[in-house]
């Protein structure tokens, strides 16, 4: 019975990870097109403002990914980062591009 008990613990703890995973990287998405629309507009602090806040749902749901989800969730934070420092540096258009590639990528990842 105790064997039974551990083995459905464990499945529902694997269900509940991708669960998580889905959660932040829907909430990373949403961020991630903000950021895009700001960027557009020209609004260098408003587009890193919600990259951050991307990039910190996309680490999270890094964290409990697994395979190519979290290959496609890296790559969206690693293009967050760059998004964050070019907007930083006031290079908007830059910084649009690189937040238009990890929608990409965070979309890749939500499949």
């Amino acid at each position: 019975m105790k064997k039974l008990a551990s083995i459905c613990a464990g499945l529902l703890f694997l269900l509940s990870t991708s669960v998580f995973a889905e959660e932040h990287a829907a909430a990373a998405l949403e961020h991630a097109n903000t950021a895009v629309i700001h960027g557009k507009a020209g609004h260098a602090p408003v587009l890193v403002e919600h990259a951050k806040a991307a990039l910190e749902h996309t680490l999270a749901g890094s964290i409990v990914a697994k395979g190519v989800p979290k290959n496609h969730l890296d790559e969206g934070a690693k293009e967050l980062q760059e998004a964050i420092d070019q907007g930083n540096l006031g290079h908007v258009g830059k910084a649009t591009a690189h937040a238009e590639a990890a929608v990409a990528h965070i979309k890749a990842a939500n499949k």
